[in-house]
């Protein structure tokens, strides 16, 4: 289970480091193999390849409810590997739609990563925090 934020920065190339304690467990678990698609909130969804196939299943195996749906995922899903340095190459389609420049934040949420634009993640998780908890998780105590 992936957990926790680091902020980084995209070269000019448009490659992101992954780091060391995310990479050698991503090593482990599908030998650098990952990909990437957009998700609806603005940001980017990173999945170690095998994570990615059981939810390309469950994508693909919708009905005609949700053929635009299966277009904006698998559509615009991309297979990358992690380098030699431990980088990743996110196509530039991609970094256009998620608004990607220089500042990005990489966050683990479980089974996989979401690479966010800074800016653009602080004001989604402003926008969260002024919002009530769903009831999944109202008796939360923190």
């Amino acid at each position: 289970m992936f957990t926790g934020r680091s902020a980084l920065s995209l070269d000019a190339k448009g490659r992101l480091s992954v780091p060391t304690r995310h990479r050698d467990a991503l090593m482990l678990q599908c030998d650098g193999r990952l990909t990437v698609t957009r998700h609806p909130h603005g940001c980017l969804l990173l999945f170690p390849r095998p994570a990615w196939e059981a939810v390309r299943e469950r994508i693909a195996a919708g009905g005609m409810d949700s053929v635009d749906w299966r277009r904006f995922f698998l559509g615009n899903a991309t297979d990358l590997e992690l380098d030699t340095t431990g980088r990743i190459l996110v196509p530039p389609e991609l970094r256009r739609v998620a608004g990607l420049d220089k500042s990005v934040v990489l966050m683990g949420v479980g089974a996989h990563f979401e690479v966010w634009d800074e800016v653009r993640l602080e004001t989604r998780e402003n926008q969260v925090a002024a919002s009530p908890l769903p009831a999944t998780l109202a008796d939360l105590a923190i």
